[in-house]
């Protein structure tokens, strides 16, 4: 039993320790300059093969011009996947950065 919960408590640590490895970051003109942040989530399914809602970024962004567009699989979004995989959902964040 001991070594069931290391082995689940150490798999555990691994994924929120690199759940934030999957970033990416997009800079449009020069950049955010006020520091908002708005954020929406992104859903995939079977398996994050079939994109099921695509967050509007130009929207998202209020008509800037300069601002930084990421998309990342947050530890937020590692603990809904992992009740929503079973149905082969997974979520991922994207931020706007104006």
């Amino acid at each position: 039993m001991n070594r069931v919960f290391r082995m689940t408590a150490v798999a555990l640590l691994i994924v929120f320790l690199f759940a934030g490895c999957m970033t990416h970051v997009h800079t449009v003109g020069a950049g955010p300059q006020t520091g908002e942040v708005v954020t929406q989530r992104q859903w995939y399914v079977l398996w994050g093969l079939v994109d099921i809602t695509t967050p509007d970024t130009a929207a998202m962004a209020a008509g800037a011009e300069d601002y930084e567009i990421t998309t990342e699989f947050t530890v937020l979004d590692a603990v809904i996947g992992f009740f929503t995989e079973v149905a082969t959902v997974y979520p991922r964040s994207v931020s706007v950065t104006r």
